[in-house]
């Protein structure tokens, strides 16, 4: 999946495919992480958000079923 660099002390990337409706997210620690059944309306969110990182940890992280790519 393609992803965006994004300003962030904790998000280095984020990608996000519609048509599946999954988040994905590299981490400045070299994390990866696929989220999955995410509404587009929160990844709108999240690109608006003035703090990825806390928006993640906030309302992402515990909130859909995360597949780990890489750590």
């Amino acid at each position: 999946m393609e992803r965006d660099a994004v300003k962030s002390s904790y998000v280095e990337s984020v990608g996000y495919d519609p048509e599946t409706h999954t988040l994905e997210v590299r981490y400045l620690d070299g994390g990866l992480c696929r989220y999955l059944q995410v509404p587009p309306m929160v990844f709108d969110e999240l690109m608006a958000a003035d703090s990825k990182g806390e928006y993640v940890t906030q309302y992402i992280k515990g909130s859909y079923h995360a597949v780990t790519l890489e750590c």
